[in-house]
């Protein structure tokens, strides 16, 4: 898709000024198809009614069809007199008899005088919403001048990010691919236009930014947004104020470049990653105990970093009888239980028979 994203031309530019960027769209499934977009003042102005038609505005159709059509090959005689047949190579759309049904019901246009080529009606009260096009203008979903103003008014005096983007853009791409209470991902998050944007459209939102601007400006952005700034597209989509967000900073990683477990994790962040792992839920809160938590019926434990003492094989990280039995007696459960340990000095046959599976660090926990 092309957006046209200058007001006016660059003319230090060497060559060319560029007018416009692209917006590439990608699709799981082959027969995804866009949402429509609502019709508009501009879409609409149009359509007209010069005969004072009772149904309304409506647009002269194309009465031609590329297609070869058995029924559309005849000659058909116009309120003055004039004879009418479809040009060569090209066929009438419609049959003659729906055609003859259409004039008597007055949804035939012949012109002003009544010698012009027939043209099928189309009523702006029977039309429906509109098929997204292939270029964006800066009139329909702004430009880099409309995201600059936009920031301006956010963060008066204040140096504007670099690259923004209009919130009319974001709020097109989110028209067309989404619907209210769709989940929207911005890896690359910018100065935070798609998680506002988001938020006015009653979307749920996560965003991801490395660079300053996710404190200087995208999490300041949103809460604007929250308590109910004007600008943008909060207008059109009639947004005055609501809801709230969660700003989160990324802790030490767990897995190095190569997908091995970083040797300088913590306890708590490695317990995090195999708690969301095995659950697909969310901490609760922070991990300081072997017993992760309980889900679905199924216990979780981890043996890492020395957290029962030092008193057991390398500082408790190692499944051995005697831990086994300080778990039972500490941690009580009646139903399947899933540890997590450098290794185990328990067979098959033992584990079998206490319920446990048991996981192999580092082996066992995957990179997703």
């Amino acid at each position: 898709v092309i957006w046209e994203k200058a007001v006016s031309p660059r003319n230090p530019a060497r060559q060319f000024s560029s007018d416009h960027d692209y917006v590439h769209v990608f699709s799981k499934h082959a027969d995804w198809t866009p949402n429509k977009l609502p019709r508009t003042e501009e879409s609409n102005s149009i359509y007209s009614n010069p005969d004072d038609d009772p149904r309304g505005p409506w647009l002269p159709g194309d009465p031609y069809a590329n297609k070869p059509y058995s029924k559309g090959l005849y000659k058909i005689v116009g309120p003055s007199g004039r004879t009418f047949s479809p040009p060569p190579g090209r066929y009438w759309r419609i049959s003659e008899e729906k055609l003859n049904e259409l004039d008597k019901d007055g949804r035939i246009w012949w012109g002003p005088t009544g010698e012009a080529r027939p043209s099928i009606k189309r009523y702006l009260s029977e039309v429906g919403d509109l098929v997204p096009r292939t270029f964006w203008p800066k009139s329909a979903v702004g430009s880099n001048r409309t995201s600059k103003n936009e920031m301006r008014k956010l963060f008066p005096g204040e140096e504007s990010f670099g690259t923004p983007k209009p919130e009319g853009l974001i709020q097109r791409v989110l028209q067309i691919a989404t619907e209210p209470g769709d989940l929207v991902l911005d890896s690359f998050l910018g100065s935070g236009t798609t998680a506002a944007v988001a938020h006015k459209m009653n979307r749920p939102y996560v965003g991801i930014e490395m660079g300053d601007q996710a404190k200087t400006h995208c999490g300041r952005r949103v809460r604007k947004g929250v308590e109910g700034e004007q600008g943008g597209i909060s207008e059109t989509v009639g947004w005055k104020r609501g809801g709230g967000f969660k700003f989160c900073t990324l802790g030490e990683p767990a897995f190095d470049e190569e997908g091995f477990i970083n040797p300088e994790i913590s306890f708590n962040t490695l317990a995090a990653f195999i708690w969301h792992f095995e659950t697909a839920t969310p901490a609760a809160g922070e991990f300081d105990q072997p017993l992760l938590g309980i889900h679905d019926g199924t216990a979780y434990f981890l043996l890492y970093n020395g957290v029962l003492g030092d008193r057991r094989p390398k500082g408790g990280n190692v499944l051995t009888r005697a831990v086994l039995q300080m778990l039972d007696e500490q941690y009580p459960h009646d139903g399947p239980r899933v540890i997590y340990g450098e290794t185990t000095r328990l067979g098959e046959a033992a584990l079998a028979s206490a319920g446990v599976s048991f996981q192999q660090i580092p082996y066992d926990i995957k990179v997703r």
